[in-house]
């Protein structure tokens, strides 16, 4: 079994972003979306005017589309690069959305004001990037108000390096060397569903769902009771 191997946590060199910005990710933030209106749809309805918060949200791929999905809501995306939020904003701009976004560390997170005020978390490929794990589930406790939809969504740590090399041929066969490149270190830096499970039981967050997806993501999901 390959065991995890730890990838820079943030994204803020210039060819990074610009490949990140420029590269096609529609049909995994469309699932990323439409699980977290599978989610509501088997739970209930969220407030009138809800408090959206999306972690780790890059170039608002995510973000933005939430924004679209909940017209009503107040809107939050946190990423600790800020090259990553300059796009993000130019974006929501464009397409006159009204997002928040805020240049913030895990860390800070716990430390700010919006403790215990969301009423849905989301996060799309941002686990495995950190080196601190159980950040990502503190703070998701940290944000939620009773009763939040939490839906996590990222990549699963494939079983040998000869799988890795698979994924990255069925996956990203013609893009920039930089995205196959960090696709290979973040499946390499990605977690097992087991271990996730493991995490979510040390703080308390074993009420949510863990679950595979296809042959590279898995799942975090559920309501936070209290």
């Amino acid at each position: 079994m390959m065991q995890r191997c730890l990838e820079p946590e943030l994204m803020n060199g210039d060819a990074q972003v610009q490949a990140y910005a420029a590269a096609d990710f529609s049909s995994g933030d469309s699932a990323t979306v439409e699980g977290v209106q599978q989610l509501i749809d088997r739970t209930s309805p969220l407030p009138p005017e809800p408090l959206v918060v999306d972690l780790g949200c890059g170039p608002g791929n995510i973000t933005l589309r939430l924004a679209e999905l909940f017209p009503h809501a107040r809107i939050i995306g946190i990423d600790g690069a800020e090259a990553m939020l300059v796009l993000a904003r130019q974006r929501a701009q464009r397409q006159s959305l009204e997002i928040s976004f805020l240049c913030l560390t895990l860390q800070e997170v716990l430390q700010g004001t919006l403790l215990g005020k969301a009423d849905l978390v989301v996060s799309n490929s941002l686990l495995h990037h950190l080196h601190q794990p159980d950040l990502l589930w503190k703070v998701t406790r940290g944000l939620a108000a009773p009763g939040c939809r939490v839906f996590h969504r990222d990549l699963r740590r494939p079983a040998s390096s000869a799988e890795v090399q698979q994924l990255l041929l069925k996956h990203l066969p013609s893009a920039p060397q930089v995205l196959q490149q960090d696709f290979a270190a973040s499946l390499a830096a990605a977690f097992e569903p087991q271990e996730v499970t493991a995490e979510l039981r040390t703080v308390g967050l074993d009420q949510l769902a863990v679950a595979a997806e296809d042959d590279r993501y898995l799942v975090v999901s559920g309501l936070v009771d209290s």
